[in-house]
């Protein structure tokens, strides 16, 4: 089974899918994040301070990184995220622009300006999506869609609002009823979520669901969460 954990911003996806792959005994696969890729892709800046061509160049970079991560896996694997998330990410910011924080003074029924660049950008947007949905179409067979239900984590890296969150997910979950995979949202607690994507999956635990959080919580301790900025004055002041 090829399983994608699938959500907006701040849903849960990474602790979840570290979880479920020690519950069930299953691969885990992933794309590096934004705040990881930053250093190397885009040196010294956030992730608000991209431009479009930036931006771009992170998706196509998250993107290639799943494709070659799950090729290896051809038996079967439960991802965090998708490259929808990827894709959709960039796309809602047609509506709320590059840095999603500069319209929060906006309805919701209101866009950002459609520049020339922000037409351009739409444009390439639309086209990534065409070979993105064609990629998942073929690669996974079921997503388990996590709800919008969580804080957003105030970790100083993520430009977006709660009108960007909301788009987001309906724009993922749209994307993935569209390509016709079986979507199912299974919210509450991480033992919650866990116990209902065994469930509802038909999957067969090989530990209990407390040690897998334990461990998931001990691997999630690992991962670099420095933003781009602190790094830059961590270099500078050394």
């Amino acid at each position: 089974m090829k399983l994608a954990i699938s959500g907006t911003y701040s849903s849960g996806k990474t602790l979840t899918s570290y979880a479920l792959s020690h519950l069930v005994d299953m691969p885990r696969t992933r794309a590096r994040t934004m705040r990881e890729l930053l250093p190397f892709a885009v040196p010294g800046k956030t992730l608000e301070q991209c431009d479009g061509a930036e931006l771009i160049q992170l998706i196509v970079r998250r993107h290639v990184e799943r494709v070659v991560h799950e090729s290896h896996l051809t038996t079967g694997f439960v991802s965090d995220g998708s490259s929808l998330q990827e894709w959709l990410y960039g796309s809602v910011r047609v509506i709320v622009g590059i840095n999603p924080n500069d319209s929060v003074h906006l309805s919701d029924v209101e866009n950002v300006e459609r520049t020339p660049e922000m037409l351009f950008f739409e444009h390439v947007m639309d086209q990534l999506g065409v070979a993105i949905k064609e990629h998942v179409k073929n690669t996974y067979d079921v997503f388990v869609h996590l709800p919008n239900e969580l804080e957003l984590a105030k970790d100083g890296h993520r430009p977006v609002n709660e009108r960007f969150r909301r788009l987001a997910d309906e724009g993922i979950a749209a994307a993935i009823d569209e390509l016709g995979i079986p979507r199912h949202v299974i919210g509450g607690t991480l033992v919650e979520r866990l116990e209902g994507i065994v469930e509802v999956l038909g999957l067969t635990p090989v530990t209990d669901v407390h040690t897998a959080i334990a461990r998931a919580q001990d691997e999630y301790r690992k991962v670099d969460m420095t933003i781009e900025s602190d790094r830059a004055w961590a270099v500078a002041s050394a």
